[in-house]
């Protein structure tokens, strides 16, 4: 009987160290690199959206065959997931249960950077994004209109509209006379608005808040009982 319950306890040990190896090497968490040299290395700050209780409790209906974590921390430099790339990710769960169900987290919340590139290549070959300054944007592209190529500027703010990350232009620039400008602003507009789903990430993060910094667009994303690993 002892033997067994020690077998047991063996095969559950195992079976966590897969399911967090699997996490690790399927999602994109990853451990950050420790710095080099001397000294204790302070933790990174969390996430908006999830803070660390000094004294949390497991569940009270926690089975024998889970495993229960207060909390997570786990960063990446970068991750490449369903065809795009996050840079600078951070990620803090809390209440984490693996067990024959998969790797669920009560609360989970994560910050990354959204590149420049990523969503200038949604709008189309030869398109540049990048920061205008003042927490502005700029989109530039070559579009057709009217049957020319116009070199179009839009400049615009970002903002979050049903989980997606929005920018609308506020001003078009077509490099032509005032008259001009405005009256085929109104054909070129859709075609410089950014509307960005932020993919790569678990089911059920739904998107808060968006900043733009020189390198891309900062977005912090939360959810409750987020499935990490099926």
């Amino acid at each position: 009987m002892e033997w067994r319950r020690v077998k047991d306890w063996l095969i559950g040990a195992m079976g966590m160290v897969l399911v967090l190896g699997v996490m690790a090497a399927i999602l994109w968490f990853a451990v950050g690199d420790p710095a080099a040299g001397g000294g204790a290395v302070p933790a990174p700050a969390p996430p908006a959206g999830v803070d660390r209780p000094p004294a949390a409790q497991p569940p009270a209906g926690l089975r024998d065959d889970e495993v229960w974590l207060a909390d997570v921390a786990l960063d990446a430099g970068t991750v490449v997931a369903a065809g795009s790339i996050l840079r600078d990710v951070r990620t803090v769960g809390r209440d984490v249960v693996a067990g024959p169900d998969g790797l669920v987290a009560a609360q989970l919340a994560v910050d990354a950077t959204v590149p420049f590139e990523v969503v200038a290549n949604k709008l189309g070959d030869g398109t540049v994004v990048r920061s205008a300054g003042d927490g502005q944007v700029m989109v530039i592209r070559t579009v057709n209109a009217l049957g020319r190529e116009l070199p179009v500027t839009a400049t615009g703010t970002v903002e979050v509209v049903a989980g997606r990350l929005i920018v609308e232009p506020r001003s078009i620039d077509l490099g032509g006379p005032d008259f001009l400008s405005d009256a085929i602003a109104a054909v070129v507009r859709g075609l410089v608005t950014i509307e960005h789903d932020i993919e790569g990430l678990p089911e059920g993060l739904v998107l808060q808040d968006v900043a733009v910094q020189d390198d891309g667009f900062r977005a912090n994303l939360r959810g409750e009982y987020i499935k990490l690993v099926p």
